[in-house]
């Protein structure tokens, strides 16, 4: 009897420990499946966006060079002078996957004062406007179309040493006469625009060759005071007249309205752009570029070759050295002793070098 009540005793309190013990296997089984529904309910972190990629860059730098000479009592002589130069430089280069678009403007403005001559005269004058577009080919070779637009801003005139005898060279107005100065070039007059389709070969970082063996475009000469002497054609209804038979204007010479406006140009071009940076502080640049025109004397070929060097001394100030030549076998350039004589002028190789000490200052330089 007393083993019976014993077992009946021992298997009351195994069966509540397994009572037990399911219950907690419940309860730890639901809060598990809590937790889990909890965790998923959590929002993920979110990656870190990656930054949009930039294809622009972009650059706007101007210069301001000054110059200024006084004299008083100075017994070698010369003249007080005051000059002004300004510069600007604008970049907006585009490069994605295997193409690009680069693009560039240059303008170039100067004057300056002497005190022989009551007047300002133009020292500089330029607008130039590049444009690029390129698709690679092979790792160093890339199809190529080049825009290009050079000009100037205003008229630029030759003086005489001196006003024509009985003027006043005290007086603006007689160094204004067309006695006392030729006029030598003007806005648009001339104007060389062209479009060249060809290669760009970039063996190096800081060397490219580009060869357009079709390029197209206009040499305009808009004043009809130089349409002769950048050999612009005769228009169609004077083509068959002999050059004296052709009217005159009040000076004497040939009337300009005879000569078109705007000549068409189709050849092949080289160019040839050498840029190096040895450091920050030190730039030097070339360019060279050869055209022959298939419609007119392809033998003689027209060269450009403009060289400029920069040198940063200080944060904001520069020293710059540049130099152009240019010779083109349409451009007859008359001399003042020929034009003295009477007698005609002919082609002339053209240099012009300036060296200045000036103000410099990039307003925007980034990439987008």
């Amino acid at each position: 009897m007393r083993v019976k009540i014993i077992l009946s005793v021992f298997l009351s309190i195994v069966a509540g420990i397994s009572a037990t013990a399911q219950d907690n296997l419940q309860d730890a089984q639901k809060v598990a499946a809590e937790a889990a529904m909890a965790i998923d309910q959590v929002p993920e972190p979110e990656k870190p966006k990656e930054p949009a990629a930039k294809y622009w860059k972009t650059s706007l730098q101007t210069k301001l060079d000054l110059g200024q000479t006084s004299l008083t009592n100075w017994a070698a002589g010369g003249y007080n002078t005051v000059s002004l130069k300004t510069f600007i430089d604008a970049n907006a280069n585009y490069a994605k996957d295997e193409m690009f678009w680069n693009n560039r403007l240059q303008l170039d403005y100067g004057f300056l004062y002497s005190a022989d001559k009551p007047i300002l005269q133009k020292s500089d004058d330029r607008i130039y406007l590049e444009s690029k577009w390129g698709y690679q080919a092979t790792k160093s070779l890339y199809y190529s179309a080049n825009f290009s637009f050079k000009s100037q801003f205003s008229n630029s005139w030759e003086y005489k040493s001196s006003v024509p005898e009985g003027m006043d060279p005290d007086d603006p107005a007689s160094w204004k006469d067309p006695a006392s100065r030729t006029l030598k070039s003007g806005f648009l007059s001339p104007a060389y625009t062209n479009l060249a389709l060809g290669l760009d070969y970039k063996p190096l970082k800081w060397l490219t060759v580009n060869f357009a063996p079709l390029t197209g475009g206009f040499v305009i000469v808009d004043d009809p005071l130089l349409r002769e002497s950048y050999s612009q054609p005769l228009k169609k209804e004077w083509e068959n007249t002999a050059k004296e038979n052709l009217p005159k204007n009040e000076s004497g010479a040939i009337d300009g309205n005879v000569y078109k406006s705007a000549k068409f140009e189709f050849g092949a071009q080289l160019k040839v752009d050498f840029k190096v940076n040895v450091n920050d502080n030190f730039a030097f640049s070339s360019q060279v570029v050869l055209f022959s025109d298939y419609l007119d004397k392809p033998q003689n070929l027209r060269v450009n070759w403009d060289n400029r060097i920069d040198w940063k001394v200080a944060k904001f100030f520069s020293f710059t050295i540049m130099t152009n030549l240019i010779y083109d076998d349409n451009v007859i350039i008359q001399t003042p002793d020929e034009a003295k004589a009477g007698t005609p002028g002919r082609q002339r190789i053209q240099f012009k070098e300036s060296l200045s000490f000036g103000f410099v200052y990039t307003f925007a330089s980034k990439n987008s």
